[in-house]
């Protein structure tokens, strides 16, 4: 299924509902290939079983060093 979605003034993009609630995640792997972007649903707990990868990479997230996906998990397993 191919969509045409729209960049926000923020640079911010919409997965639509549907791709979501197929992939059952809200999780997706965001990769430059060539002259386009891959997106690829995740689960975030085999992302930091296998490579580490940035997360949240924009400048204002950590003075634009960005995020590892293993201290997002960290972080986000000490709120629950």
């Amino acid at each position: 299924m191919n969509t045409i979605v729209k960049a926000t003034t923020k640079g911010q993009i919409t997965i639509p509902i549907s791709w979501r609630k197929r992939f059952n995640t809200d999780r997706f792997f965001v990769d430059i290939k060539d002259s386009y972007l891959e997106i690829r649903p995740i689960n975030l707990e085999d992302v930091t079983k296998k490579k580490e990868y940035t997360i949240f990479d924009a400048i204002r997230d950590n003075s634009g060093k960005g995020l590892k996906a293993k201290d997002l998990l960290k972080t986000i397993k000490k709120t629950l």
